[in-house]
C-alpha cells in the first residue's frame, strides 16, 4: 500500500513536535545562569569568597539590605548604642596603653554604621574620628565605599574595623587602608577565626596568615583573643614608613 503525505498531514506532525519542544525550550531560556566567581586573592587556603554575588552591584545591594533594615538601624542607635560603646572604648583604651593609638590620632572606623565606634573614640579622648558606611550618619558617619575610601593617601593615624568579612575583594580593602593610612600609621581588625559570620558576609577567615600577605607594606604589631560582639581576634598593623635609599 502506497501512503502520500499530505501537507496538513505534515503541519500537524510539526505543530506536535513543536508543542513538546516548548517546556524544554523554556527551561533552557529562564533557568539561573551561574553566577560570576571570584578567586581567593591569596595563596593560602586561609581566606574564602562566598559564591553567589553575580555582579558588583548585586554584592552591594546585600550590603545595602542590613545597612538600610530599618528595625536593625532602630536596634543601632537605641539597645546596642548603650551597650556597644562601652566595649569599643574599653578596646581602643587598651590600644592607648599600648602605644597604638594616641588622643591626637587622626582616626577612621570603617563600615561604622551609625557611628558606635566613632563616638566611643571621641568619648576616650581622640576627638578626631570619623566613621565610614555605605549609607551616611551625620555627623559621626560619611558615605563611602571600603573598596574605594573617599580619601587621600596618607590621612589617617589610626584605622579600625570589625567588618573585613563583608569585603567582597579582601585585596582591595587592604589596600585602601595601606593608601589611606600615613606612615607609621596603625590599622586593627577584630576579625572571626573559630566561627563563621552572618548571612551578609561576603568571605570566610580561617587563620591571621592570610591578612599577613594581604598588607603587603604594613608589619604585624599582635594578635590577641578578644570577644567582640562574635568577633574573636584581634589583629593589628602598622604602615611602613617609605623606603629612604642611602646616597
Amino acid at each position: 500500500m502506497k501512503f502520500t503525505l499530505t501537507k496538513p498531514f505534515i503541519l500537524r506532525c510539526f505543530l506536535i513536535s513543536l508543542f513538546l519542544s516548548l517546556p524544554f525550550l523554556f527551561l533552557h531560556l529562564f533557568s539561573p545562569q551561574p553566577p560570576i566567581t571570584t578567586t581567593t586573592t591569596t595563596a593560602t587556603t586561609g581566606l574564602k569568597i562566598r559564591p553567589g554575588y553575580t555582579s558588583y552591584e548585586t554584592y552591594i545591594q546585600r550590603q545595602l539590605n542590613k545597612t538600610l533594615n530599618p528595625k536593625l538601624r532602630k536596634i543601632w542607635t537605641t539597645r546596642d548604642w548603650n551597650r556597644k560603646i562601652p566595649v569599643f572604648a574599653k578596646f581602643f583604651q587598651q590600644l592607648k596603653t599600648n602605644n597604638l593609638l594616641q588622643q591626637t590620632s587622626k582616626a577612621l572606623c570603617i563600615g561604622a554604621r551609625v557611628g558606635q565606634e566613632v563616638e566611643a573614640l571621641r568619648r576616650i579622648g581622640v576627638v578626631d574620628s570619623i566613621g565610614m558606611d555605605l549609607v551616611p550618619y551625620p555627623p559621626l558617619v560619611v558615605k563611602g565605599d571600603f573598596h574605594n575610601q573617599p580619601f587621600d593617601n596618607d590621612t589617617f593615624d589610626f584605622e579600625f574595623s570589625n567588618v573585613f568579612d563583608h569585603a567582597l575583594y579582601p585585596h582591595k580593602f587592604v589596600a585602601e587602608i595601606e593608601r589611606t593610612l600615613k606612615p607609621n600609621g596603625v590599622c586593627v581588625l577584630h576579625v572571626a577565626l573559630t566561627r563563621r559570620a552572618d548571612k551578609y558576609s561576603a568571605n570566610d577567615l580561617y587563620s591571621v596568615e592570610p591578612l599577613v600577605e594581604l598588607f603587603k607594606n604594613s608589619l604585624l604589631v599582635h594578635v590577641v583573643r578578644v570577644d567582640g560582639f562574635g568577633l574573636d581576634t584581634e589583629v593589628a598593623f602598622r604602615k611602613k614608613p617609605p623606603n629612604r635609599h642611602k646616597l
